[in-house]
């Protein structure tokens, strides 16, 4: 009787535990349970394309799936291996080896196609399982790198516009809930609960001409390479819209090269007694076995250094503006001046010399145009810098862009009246110049450049972006003034190696030189050569900037205006603008640049 009383008080618990677990607490278990074998799962989205001005594709990704197996549910490994083998592009052999592993979970291969991903799939292999993914594919090679960027292993954009877009290409990834074993392997014939699908990202249209880009890109390695320069950018500009239609970005990879691009200019630097206008020789050739490859950054936008001859349009243009100058004004210019003690120079000693307002932008005087920016004062010249657009962001919001480092006037030293003016003391970028050129060919007009054209839905389905931001620089008079005195810095100054047959052009040489890292002097024999400038003068269509960093020669007019005139003749037949009528049908000079006396009164 007591053994049957102890079975029936042990039954009766049991069966209470049994309620209790099964039926009053009956919910509180089953969700710990699914707690403990359910898994939320990431289902990726599809990214964004990037795609040219004329919709070709620059970069795509593709849906593709991984190939997964369970090797304790694969029951034939040898049939399997040889059924997957032809699909997978694997052995049998190594796929055999795989799927004895006994570990559970063993990744086949990676990114499949999804034709033969399907194939797969309609087969229901027991054991095999598909995990969605994607490949990006860049179509043009190396073609813009630096501009578009890349993804990184994940499929996130790690650099350039794929970085700096990420948010939008990336579209929005969805997610569901399956049903796993304790190790880890999805169970078979459990269900799938709370999907939401993934949303495809949304592509960009860029304002970027793959033709124009490819050419830009030829010359500039040419030029890097002839003149052994460390590294070099181009950009070319639709004067109107500011959209970009090529930024080239190139180093030189040849393993001596002294020094890294992008790293001419770190800082503004107060120019020190005797360096403006110092010619102390040439850099040391880096050889004849140079390579040239694309920068591992926008050195069009993240690059700074100090402008030299180029940034003379600030003081002309206020100048201009304010009334204090004409084309004609006529300056008495001698080859040197001294202030607060530091000795200021034109390259090349000269008697005093009698100079217009165009002869002294031409020449790229230094002592002229420090004549007229005395009569500017500071805060007309910081003013007119601002105006220009120097020392802001460009509109374009590319990851790493710098905005520039600018004197300011609790900064301001005597000699920055000299200095400044010539393109010493500010550090600017590549795209910051063009841009404050590109307002003179825009009417006066400055406008923001654009790298994105449209934005592309995932069913392919363009959306303009809206205009450019634009303000008024300075009035259409003064415009016409300046375009005519920028004319014959290429007709009879330092800048005919940038004329194009058949079309008359405007810009400006520079030749500026590399201040010293943590220091107030300058890197001896070190120089950035530039050509900027736009064409057709009269009605103008594109505006260009070519930079050269270090190159030999060292001046702007021989290595800089002749890849000017070489991409830009490109350009302009490639869009079909009309010649100019009375332009000159000759062929700008391709080596040894203006004579001696223009090239070294363009150094600064």
């Amino acid at each position: 009787m007591v053994i049957r009383l102890m079975m029936l008080g042990a039954f009766l618990l049991l069966a209470g535990r049994l309620v209790d677990v099964q039926v009053l607490h009956a919910g509180t278990y089953a969700a710990a349970a699914r707690g403990e074998s359910s898994q939320t799962v990431v289902l990726p989205s599809l990214r964004g394309g990037l795609y040219a001005r004329d919709g070709s594709p620059l970069a795509l990704s593709t849906a593709t799936s991984d190939v997964v197996a369970d090797d304790f549910l694969v029951v034939h490994p040898v049939q399997t291996a040889l059924a997957l083998s032809p699909l997978l592009n694997v052995p049998a052999a190594t796929l055999a080896i795989e799927l004895h592993q006994r570990s559970g979970y063993v990744v086949l291969t990676r990114q499949l196609s999804e034709a033969n991903a399907q194939k797969i799939s309609a087969d229901a292999i027991p054991g095999i399982t598909l995990v969605d993914d994607s490949q990006r594919t860049v179509t043009n090679g190396n073609l813009a790198s630096p501009v578009l960027g890349f993804t990184n292993a994940s499929g996130a954009g790690a650099a350039g516009l794929e970085y700096g877009d990420n948010q939008q290409l990336a579209g929005q990834a969805g997610k569901e809930t399956i049903i796993e074993s304790p190790s880890g392997v999805s169970l078979p014939q459990a269900p799938v609960t709370g999907r939401v699908s993934s949303t495809a990202g949304t592509g960009l249209e860029l304002t970027i001409d793959t033709q124009l880009q490819y050419e830009t890109e030829q010359a500039l390695a040419r030029a890097i390479g002839s003149s052994h320069a460390q590294s070099g950018t181009a950009v070319v500009m639709d004067v109107k819209t500011g959209q970009i239609l090529s930024m080239a970005n190139l180093v030189s990879t040849h393993p001596n090269a002294s020094a890294t691009a992008g790293t001419a200019a770190t800082a503004a630097t107060a120019a020190t007694p005797g360096a403006a206008g110092a010619a102390t020789g040439g850099v040391v050739p880096i050889g004849p076995k140079d390579s040239v490859d694309e920068a591992s950054s926008n050195l069009a936008v993240a690059q700074l250094y100090e402008p030299g001859s180029v940034f003379k349009l600030v003081t002309f243009s206020a100048a201009l503006q304010d009334g204090l100058i004409n084309p004609h004004s006529v300056f008495s210019v001698p080859d040197q001046l001294r202030l607060d003690g530091s000795t200021f120079h034109d390259a090349e000693p000269h008697a005093t010399e009698s100079l217009t307002a165009t002869q002294i932008l031409a020449q790229s005087s230094n002592i002229g145009t420090s004549e007229i920016a005395q009569g500017l004062g500071e805060q007309r010249l910081l003013a007119q810098v601002k105006n220009l657009g120097f020392g802001q962001p460009t509109g374009l919001k590319f990851p790493g862009e710098s905005l520039g480092l600018l004197a300011t006037a609790a900064q301001w030293e005597p000699t920055d009246i000299v200095s400044l003016p010539i393109g010493q003391v500010d550090a600017v970028s590549p795209l910051q110049v063009l841009d404050a050129y590109n307002a003179v060919a825009n009417g006066g007009v400055f406008i923001a450049p654009k790298l994105v054209r449209a934005t592309v839905s995932s069913s392919g389905v363009p959306t303009a972006a809206g205009p450019s931001l634009s303000h008024q620089a300075f009035s259409p008079q003064i415009d016409a003034e300046l375009t005519s005195m920028l004319e014959q810095v290429v007709t009879s100054g330092t800048g005919n190696s940038a004329a194009v047959p058949g079309y008359t052009v405007a810009g400006k040489t520079g030749t500026a030189q590399i201040p010293t890292p943590g220091k107030d002097s300058y890197v001896t024999g070190a120089y950035m050569a530039s050509f900027v400038g736009f064409a057709p003068a009269v009605n103008p269509t594109l505006s260009m900037i070519v930079v050269l960093d270090r190159p030999t020669p060292i001046f702007g007019g021989t290595v800089a205006a002749p890849v000017f005139s070489q991409i830009m003749s490109y350009a302009l037949h490639r869009y079909d603008i009309p010649t100019t009528p009375g332009a000159t049908t000759k062929v700008p000079p391709t080596s040894g640049g203006p004579s001696l006396s223009n090239q070294v009164q363009d150094i600064t």
